[in-house]
C-alpha cells in the first residue's frame, strides 16, 4: 500500500510567525519534532487569524511529516489534544479509520523501509525537500486493522519507557544546572569561551560519494543535534567517508549548533559519548576544564547564547564564533563540584544509552510483527523483558 491511499488529501501548515509570548494557538515546527513525538516544551505560540485556526488545527492521530532542510522526513504522531496549529514546513496526513490506525502509520514512518524512502529525495541536494505527493509513494505492507493496534499497542509500552528516560535526562541536567548556579553563588571564577578549550570547526563529505556514507561514525549535523548526549544520527560516515571529514573528535568533547533554523527558538548542543563527525553548521570544543562543568555552564548560559544570534540567508540563525568566544562563563572555585555534575550527567548518559537500544529493538520489531515472523503475543513479552 502507498501512503497516500490510506490517507486523506495531505495539507500543508500555516505561514504564521511564531512568539514566546502566548499571543495565539502553539504553533508545532519542524524543529519540535523528534523520534515520533512532539517535543511539547519547545513550542512557541503564533500570531495566525482566529478565522484560520480550525484549518490548520491538529487533532489527536494527526501525522505530521516535515518537508524541508536537514531535518525532510522527520514525522509525529498528535497523541494528545491541545490548542495548536502546524507550520507551513509540515504536511498533515490523516489516516483513513476503516482501513489503518494512525499510530501504526506512525510507526512506519519511523522505520528504516520510510528512511530509505526519504534518503532517496536528499541525496546530494543543498537544501533537502519532500513534497507530499513524495510523501504519498512510500510504500508499505498494511496488516488488518486488529493487527495493525496489537503492533501498536506493544511498540506504545516501548515509547512510555523511552518517555519516561528522556525525563531522566532531562531531571539530572536540571538538577546539575541548579547546583551549578547554586555553587557558582558561593564562588567562582570568569572565563572566557574560547579559552575554556580547543574550538573545531566541522564539513561534510561528498554528499554524492555514495562509498562515504552509510557506516558506523555518527556524522552530526544542525538537525541531528538534538540531544544533550551526543552518540547517534541519522547519517553515519563509512571509513572513506571518516579519512575525508574535517574532524573527528572524541567524547566527552562539547558540541553546538552554530547556524540553522533550530537558532531562532533554541539553542542546540551536547556532549559526545563516542568517536563523532559533525557538519559546518555545528563548532565542537575539545574541553580544558571538565567537560560537565562546561556543559552545564552552556546550559545555564543559554538564554544569553540566544541573545547573540543573528540572521543568515534565508531568515537562518547564526552563531557568530567571535561573539560566542567572548562570552564570559562561570567556573565555581570549588572543585568538587565537577565531580557531582560528571556523576549526575553520567545517569543521563546511561538512559540515553537505554534508549538508543530500546529504539533499535523498536524498528527491529516493527518488520518482524509485520511479517507475521513473530506474534503479537511474543513481542508483548520480549518488550516486557527489555523494560524491566
Amino acid at each position: 500500500m502507498r501512503l497516500s491511499e490510506v490517507c486523506e488529501k495531505p495539507q500543508y501548515g500555516a505561514i504564521a510567525k511564531g512568539s514566546a509570548e502566548p499571543v495565539g494557538p502553539l504553533f508545532v515546527r519542524q524543529t519540535d519534532i523528534a523520534s515520533g513525538r512532539i517535543k511539547w516544551s519547545s513550542v512557541p505560540y503564533c500570531d495566525l487569524d482566529p478565522s484560520e485556526f480550525e484549518k490548520y488545527a491538529i487533532r489527536p492521530g494527526d501525522l505530521l511529516i516535515s518537508r524541508l532542510g536537514n531535518g525532510v522526513g522527520n514525522a509525529a504522531t498528535v497523541s494528545e489534544t491541545r490548542s495548536a496549529v502546524f507550520a507551513g514546513y509540515l504536511v498533515r496526513f490523516q489516516a483513513r479509520a476503516s482501513v489503518a490506525v494512525p499510530e501504526f502509520l506512525g510507526y512506519q514512518l519511523q522505520s528504516k523501509a520510510w528512511r530509505q524512502h526519504v534518503a532517496g529525495f536528499r541525496s546530494g541536494a543543498a537544501q533537502p525537500t519532500l513534497n507530499a505527493q513524495q510523501m504519498g509513494d512510500f510504500q508499505f505492507t498494511l496488516p488488518p486493522l486488529g493487527l495493525q493496534r496489537g503492533i501498536a499497542a506493544t511498540l506504545s509500552a516501548l515509547d512510555d519507557k523511552i518517555e519516561s528516560n528522556r525525563h531522566i535526562e532531562d531531571l539530572v541536567l536540571d538538577l546539575a544546572e541548579a547546583m551549578y548556579v547554586d555553587e557558582c553563588a558561593q564562588g567562582s571564577e570568569l572565563l572566557l569561551l574560547k579559552d575554556s578549550g580547543r574550538w573545531l570547526s566541522g564539513g561534510t563529505p561528498s554528499t554524492s560519494t555514495t562509498e562515504y556514507w552509510g557506516g558506523d561514525l555518527p556524522w552530526i549535523s544542525a538537525a541531528s543535534l538534538k540531544s544533550f548526549y551526543v552518540d547517534a544520527s541519522d547519517r553515519t560516515l563509512t571509513a572513506a567517508g571518516a579519512a575525508v571529514a574535517t574532524h573527528i573528535v572524541p567524547a566527552g568533547t562539547v558540541l553546538m549548533v552554530v547556524r540553522g533554523m533550530s537558532l531562532k527558538t533554541e539553542f542546540r548542543f551536547g556532549v559526545a559519548q563516542r568517536d563523532v563527525a559533525f557538519g559546518q553548521d555545528c563548532k565542537a570544543i575539545l574541553p580544558r576544564i571538565d567537560s560537565s562543568v562546561l556543559a552545564v555552564a552552556l546550559r545555564a548560559n543559554r538564554e544569553t547564547i540566544l541573545g547573540l544570534v543573528d540572521e543568515a540567508g534565508h531568515g537562518t540563525g547564526r552563531l557568530a564564533t567571535d561573539r560566542l568566544e567572548r562570552l564570559p562563563i562561570e567556573v565555581p572555585t570549588d572543585t568538587r563540584f565537577a565531580k557531582v555534575a560528571d556523576s549526575l550527567l553520567a545517569r543521563g548518559t546511561q538512559a540515553a544509552r537505554e534508549n538508543h537500544h530500546l529504539v533499535q529493538f523498536r524498528d527491529a520489531l516493527l518488520p518482524e510483527l509485520i511479517s507475521g515472523r513473530i506474534r503479537v503475543p511474543e513481542a508483548h513479552r520480549a518488550v516486557e523483558e527489555a523494560i524491566a
